[in-house]
């Protein structure tokens, strides 16, 4: 099992939010992997110098590019599932069944892991 962070769970950690704070503290304590599309960093980073404790945070986050390969994986998912964001389209394709997911936005994400058959715990953040 993984927590995988959606823009939502990012901004979060920003603004100190205790709830989030709680979840990444818990997956921390339980040696659970915390992990991110870079896309979704992109999505939230604006200024070095006002996020550090955002840059702090994924220091220890797992954070995995958009290559070509992966790329056309996502492109694929977003047609089958017939939704259009990339990054939700690239934070679906990293989750695997048990993940649990933070997210602001889980209608999309429900739609793209049924598209994938994928069973996970979205938690709103």
């Amino acid at each position: 099992m993984s927590v995988v962070l959606d823009a939502g769970a990012l901004i979060g950690i920003e603004r100190r939010d205790r709830r989030v704070r709680a979840l990444l503290r818990a997956a921390e304590d339980s040696a659970i992997q915390v992990r991110t599309s870079a896309a979704v960093v992109a999505q939230v980073w604006r200024n070095d110098a006002r996020q550090a404790h955002l840059a702090r945070t994924l220091a220890g986050v797992h954070t995995v590019g958009l290559d070509l390969a992966s790329g056309k994986s996502v492109g694929t998912l977003l047609a089958a599932s017939r939704t259009h964001d990339i990054v939700d389209g690239h934070v679906a394709s990293l989750v695997r069944d048990g993940d649990q997911v933070l997210t602001s936005d889980p209608d999309d994400l429900r739609r793209l892991l049924a598209t994938r058959n994928v069973e996970a715990r979205i938690t709103l953040v």
